[in-house]
């Protein structure tokens, strides 16, 4: 065999192997996708709820802020918890809806509930460095989760 009979055999190898390599990370995107594809189709659209405390008096920015935080901690928890889910809430629009309780008993019954459901939840409490008393709970995540299965948990709230 000479030089460069061998030279074209190892490229020829190298560029097979690449190509089986390539179409095998392909497939599976195909199949993972038309997993959730098919997920998405028999369950509705998902959505993240924001149950907002109200009589704490919190400016915007603040409820802005704890929302924010809120919003974070569910998708981390989701990330580890839910990831077919989260894939499934992304692809769907990412909704995010804020509602409003007024009562600190209200937000941790509606907690349990959720989790009683297995909704992934996020309970902010407030560092009280500005407006809040330290440790106050502020804000309740529920979800990423299936509409329908989130509505049975906060439906009786009304919008922010």
């Amino acid at each position: 065999m000479d030089y460069y009979s061998f030279v074209s055999g190892l490229g020829c190898g190298l560029v097979i192997g690449l190509s089986l390599i390539t179409l095998r990370k392909y497939f599976v995107s195909v199949k993972e996708t038309a997993k959730t594809i098919k997920k998405i189709a028999s369950n509705s659209e998902y959505k993240l709820i924001l149950v907002v405390r109200t009589d704490l008096g919190m400016s915007k920015g603040k409820i802005a802020a704890q929302c924010g935080h809120a919003a974070v901690g569910a998708y981390e928890k989701a990330l580890k918890r839910d990831p077919e889910g989260l894939k499934s809430w992304q692809m769907t629009g990412q909704a995010k809806v804020a509602v409003k309780t007024d009562s600190v008993d209200e937000i941790k019954q509606i907690a349990d509930n959720a989790k009683k459901m297995g909704i992934i939840t996020s309970m902010i409490r407030d560092a009280g460095r500005t407006q809040i008393a330290p440790n106050s709970i502020t804000v309740l995540g529920i979800g990423p989760a299936p509409k329908n299965v989130v509505d049975k948990v906060t439906g009786h709230l009304k919008l922010l």
